[in-house]
């Protein structure tokens, strides 16, 4: 007869368990590592010296002394924000030329988007041979064309029509640049919402546009949140068209960050301290949204 130690199988079970426990979250430490230390050295360089940054030093209080070279040449140092400052003066437009095309550009690509993906999560359509999961993934097979491809006949149609420079222009091509990915996120997210609800809100007399605002809409706003979320970053971050589409009156930030260089070499006290700048908005709207990310995730994750 074959007697079998249990507790013996059962201590194995045990040593495999947090084996594999231990493996996956030594990755994910190690990842989590890869991915956050960009930010902690842009975060750290801001307050470093120039021999500070060429040395290499990391560790604050550490191997170097914090101090505020990188935001003092910002005017954006507790010392300097009280005196008048034409950098800090630039910086602002710059963040506000930043903040006025990208948001403008999200919200106008959610709603567009958002109503082209209803319509192709509810209706079908043809044209010639192309159906709506066709039309969809041309749609997404628009983010694989690379920016470059369309610089000579955006400045010659921009230049025609005087659009070049203006908020009117950066908004207009940062809208089509993110709709695509907006209208991916969304017709996912509108299938996952039954017809009988439209149906239903149809027979108590609601039209198809009040069916649409008020019961489909709520629905999906956590969705269109993380849709929109997305899109800003992808704007806020975008420097190729800023810098071939704007000169002076509609520079954005990512423009004045990779401006950073002289005949001497590249300032990264004030790069890092402009990208440490640049990236706290985005945290912050992070942060107040992260109720609606975490639920249209959810929802996506659910489908």
């Amino acid at each position: 007869m074959v007697r079998i130690d249990f507790d013996k199988y059962a201590r194995g079970q045990r040593i495999r368990w947090w084996a594999m426990r231990f493996t996956v979250y030594s990755l994910l430490v190690i990842w989590a590592f890869v991915c956050i230390f960009p930010l902690f050295w842009t975060v750290s360089t801001s307050f470093k010296t120039a021999a500070d940054v060429m040395r290499g030093n990391l560790v604050p209080w550490f191997n170097f002394a914090p101090n505020w070279l990188g935001w003092r040449s910002l005017g954006l140092s507790p010392d300097t924000i009280p005196q008048i400052s034409t950098v800090r003066d630039e910086f602002m437009r710059r963040l506000w030329n930043s903040v006025v095309i990208s948001v403008t550009a999200s919200a106008l690509a959610v709603v567009l988007g958002s109503l082209a993906a209803y319509g192709l999560s509810r209706f079908s359509y043809k044209f010639g041979h192309m159906r709506n999961s066709d039309i969809s993934f041309f749609f997404l097979s628009q983010l694989i064309m690379p920016p470059v491809v369309l610089a000579l006949p955006f400045l010659v149609l921009y230049k025609e029509l005087a659009l070049l420079d203006t908020y009117v222009g950066m908004i207009a091509v940062y809208t089509l640049m993110v709709l695509p990915i907006v209208v991916w996120i969304m017709r996912d997210q509108f299938a996952t919402i039954p017809v009988e609800l439209e149906e239903a809100a149809l027979v108590d007399g609601l039209s198809i546009w009040g069916a649409f605002a008020r019961i489909i809409v709520p629905l999906v706003l956590p969705g269109m949140v993380a849709a929109f979320l997305l899109a800003l970053i992808l704007c806020w971050n975008e420097y190729f068209f800023a810098a071939l589409l704007t000169s002076t009156n509609t520079n954005t930030l990512p423009v004045m960050i990779a401006s950073q260089t002289g005949s001497q070499g590249i300032n990264w006290w004030s790069m890092a301290a402009l990208s440490t700048a640049g990236i706290l908005p985005l945290v912050i709207v992070g942060v107040v949204l992260e109720k609606h990310i975490i639920a249209g995730m959810t929802a996506g994750a659910v489908k």
